[in-house]
Parts: C-alpha cells; sequence; structure tokens
C-alpha cells in the first residue's frame, strides 16, 4: 500500500483529490445500501414488491441519466456536476434515514441515483484529463481506492447499522457533505470542450448523434457487456451457490464475506503490478481481450466442480461450497485487473479527446442496460440448472459469454477499430 500511495503523490493535486474522492464516495454509498432493503422491509414493514421498486428506482434513474450527466459535464464543467452529485446525495441519503412515506423513499432513492449519474462520468473525464499520458497508471490506482471503498463501507455501515440504520444515513449523509465542501474549496475547476464557436452551434442532439455515429466506440461498449455481467456475479451467482450448498448458516454467511474480501483485497493488493506488468508486454486490445477471457474462465473451477458429488455433510460439503466460488471471484478480480485500465483508456481514445464525459455517460448506460439483461439470463440460467438437474449450465452460459466477448474484442483489436481516431484541436478551460 506504501507504493501505491507513493505513486498517487506523483500526480497533480486534483488527480490525487479525485482518487481520494472515490474512495470517500463508496465508502458512504456501500455503509448504507447493503443494508437498506432489510430497513424498508424490517424496520418500516414494507411490502416486497415496494422494497423493490424503492431500489429499482434507484438503479433506474442512475443507469437512465447517465447520458444526461456526461453531457452535462461537457457542456457545463467537470466541478459543478462532481459537486452537485455529491449533495445530491447528501439530501437523498439524509431523507432515506427520516422518511417514511413511501413517496419521499421514492423521490430520495431517485435523487441517490440521479447523483452517481452526475458525478460518475464527470470524475472520470477529469481524471482521464488530468493524467494525461499517464491514464492508464491512473486509472489502475483509481480501481484501488475504488474498491478500498467498496471493501471498507459494508464493514462500517454494519457497525452502525448495528445501533440504528438511521445513523448510518445521517453518517453517510454527512460524508457527502464534507464531500461536497472539499471539492467546492479545493477541486480546480476544469473543462475540456472544442472551440467556444463550436459549442455554441452545436446542439446536444447533433452531438449524441454523432457518437451514436462512432461505430467502433458503439461496437467496443457491445463487447465489454461481458464484463460488468460476469463481474456482477460475485453479487448473483457465486453468493447463490455458496448458499445453496452450504446453507444459510453462519458458514455460508462467513463464505460469501470471504468472496468480497478476496476480491477486493486482491484489486488493492495487486492493481498497480498487474497494470505495469500488462503494460509492458501487451497492446491495449491485447490486454482486453485476456482480461475478458479470464473473467469467461473464472467460472471453470465451478464448472469442474459440478462433476464432483455433494458430500452430505462435513468438511468435504465446506469445501465444495467455499473453495470453488472463491476461486472464481479471485479470478474475476484479476480478470478486472487486467481490463480496467486499459477499457477507461479505449473509450478516451476512441471519443478522440472530445466529448469524453459523453462517451463515458453512454457506456456506462449501455453496460448499466446490458447488466440488468444479463442478471436476467443468469437468474433463469440458475432456476432452469435447479429445476432440470444441471447445475453446469450457468457456468458454461457464463464461460461462453466471456470467451464470445474476448473474441469479439479480439477481432476489434485486429480490425484496428480500437486504434486512437484522427483527434480534432481541442482546448482546456481551467
Amino acid at each position: 500500500m506504501k507504493g501505491t500511495l507513493a505513486q498517487v503523490r506523483t500526480y497533480e493535486r486534483s488527480v490525487q483529490l479525485l482518487m481520494v474522492n472515490q474512495f470517500t464516495i463508496n465508502l458512504g454509498f456501500y455503509m448504507l445500501m447493503p443494508y437498506l432493503a432489510a430497513h424498508l422491509s424490517g424496520t418500516l414493514g414494507l411490502a416486497g414488491w415496494i422494497v423493490g421498486l424503492v431500489l429499482g428506482v434507484r438503479n433506474f434513474s442512475q443507469q437512465g441519466m447517465f447520458l444526461v450527466g456526461g453531457t452535462l459535464a461537457d457542456r457545463l464543467g467537470y466541478k459543478p456536476m462532481i459537486v452537485a452529485g455529491c449533495v445530491l446525495r447528501t439530501v437523498g441519503f439524509a431523507t432515506l434515514g427520516l422518511v417514511d412515506s413511501l413517496a419521499a423513499l421514492i423521490a430520495a432513492s431517485a435523487a441517490t441515483g440521479l447523483a452517481g449519474a452526475l458525478f460518475n462520468p464527470a470524475v472520470r473525464a477529469y481524471l482521464a484529463m488530468d493524467a494525461g499520458e499517464r491514464r492508464v497508471e491512473a486509472f489502475a490506482l483509481f480501481n484501488v481506492f475504488y474498491q478500498a471503498g467498496i471493501l471498507l463501507g459494508p464493514l462500517v455501515g454494519m457497525v452502525l447499522t448495528g445501533v440504528d440504520f438511521r445513523i448510518t444515513c445521517l453518517v453517510a449523509a454527512g460524508i457527502f457533505a464534507l464531500l461536497s465542501i472539499v471539492q467546492i474549496r479545493a477541486l480546480p475547476a476544469r473543462r475540456a470542450e472544442d472551440s467556444k464557436e463550436r459549442r455554441a452551434q452545436e446542439s446536444v442532439l447533433a452531438q449524441w448523434r454523432g457518437i451514436l455515429g462512432n461505430r467502433p466506440f458503439l461496437l467496443f461498449s457491445a463487447a465489454m457487456i461481458g464484463s460488468y455481467v460476469l463481474t456482477f456475479q460475485v453479487y448473483l451467482a457465486l453468493p447463490l451457490e455458496v448458499r445453496r450448498l452450504g446453507g444459510d448458516g453462519e458458514f455460508g454467511t462467513a463464505a460469501v464475506a470471504v468472496l468480497f474480501a478476496v476480491s477486493g483485497l486482491s484489486t488493492i493488493i495487486g492493481q498497480t503490478r498487474v497494470t505495469a506488468w500488462c503494460k509492458a508486454r501487451y497492446e491495449p486490445g491485447q490486454a482486453l481481450t485476456r482480461g475478458l477471457a479470464l473473467m469467461g474462465l473464472a467460472f471453470v473451477p465451478l464448472l469442474l466442480a459440478t462433476a464432483v458429488p455433494v458430500p452430505g455433510a462435513g468438511v468435504g460439503l465446506w469445501l465444495l461450497a467455499a473453495v470453488p466460488p472463491t476461486l472464481a471471484a479471485l479470478l474475476l478480480a484479476v480478470g478486472t485487473m487486467i481490463a480496467y485500465p486499459f477499457e477507461m483508456d479505449t473509450i478516451v481514445r476512441l471519443s478522440g479527446d472530445r466529448l469524453v464525459a459523453t462517451h463515458y455517460g453512454l457506456y456506462n448506460t449501455i453496460c448499466g442496460i446490458g447488466i440488468t439483461l444479463g442478471n436476467l439470463l443468469t437468474g433463469a440460467a440458475l432456476d432452469t440448472a435447479r429445476e432440470a438437474g444441471m447445475p453446469a449450465l450457468p457456468w458454461i452460459s457464463l464461460v461462453a459469454l466471456g470467451l464470445a466477448c474476448a473474441t469479439a474484442l479480439y477481432g476489434l483489436h485486429r480490425t484496428g477499430r480500437l486504434a486512437t481516431p484522427a483527434a480534432e484541436p481541442q482546448s482546456i478551460a481551467v
């Protein structure tokens, strides 16, 4: 970790602040969101469909507004959107802890989702701009801080929620309020744009049409959907598999916690080393292809485990329930470590360094839709496997998805579609 912090200090102050900001954003988010469903259904006594509605509104609000958030960041500047997102999430989180009416809960949930749509594209575009030629390394470090927040957030939230969920909400809101103040005072203003004349003449719809006409970018976005579907299985298929074999008792809970710990800790420890190793040996397209292939192959241990007779009880059952999913989580993390920095860099290159936040926004929306559809299909495969007695079906499907997406990326790389397009002249307003 000392080496990671030393690397961070080699970047501009703005880049350092963005990384710390992302850690804090994830800390505040993940200390609250994992416990929100239990609060809604338990403390407030809401029906299951209402809980799903409240949570679904947040996801829909975020995924559906990413493109708008990215567009606003490109037109108004990155800092205003980052600050606006943090302020909006402050209000949303505080409201979730203080109200019990359905309308207020839905409004608060929508606000927290919209907040993410505002600051996520802006943060990534800002980081890409200020990191310059060191974008790949900067995004590797960014992922370390990102994962650290995901890892620590639920632990802090568990302690606070053990006292009162309202305290968790107010502390999370306080974190975002403090973050808002720090960014208002310390984060330099940044805005990347073409000439002022073009910006004044070109409408939002014209910009969107231009991006939708960027065929290499759209093909790349579609190919990368698989990576998000696969990595999300740490939260869906892998915990379900652990509990299917290990039960819902203390062992199942502990084994699921190990999945998350392995995923987060491996990234914190290994991300910068993996990125340096890959950058020295591979072109971006090659690294992306290998990362996606490894994500698909991550489910091979689970596939092989289906050929092993399930013990009735004891250590053998525990090992079968815990080891293959944990190994899969580790391989998924390594695959993500390989791909993520090059993925973020490729989006910037395919944008031609123009309307970068808008490209990030559309990319997030495309992948978000893909995650939703992918999880529906994964859930259907899990149900079919259980009902038909075909435990290998979900894992075969996920391996095939990973290899298919890796093949698509390989094709894009070989045909030169991941190469940097000719960039138009650009100025930076500070």
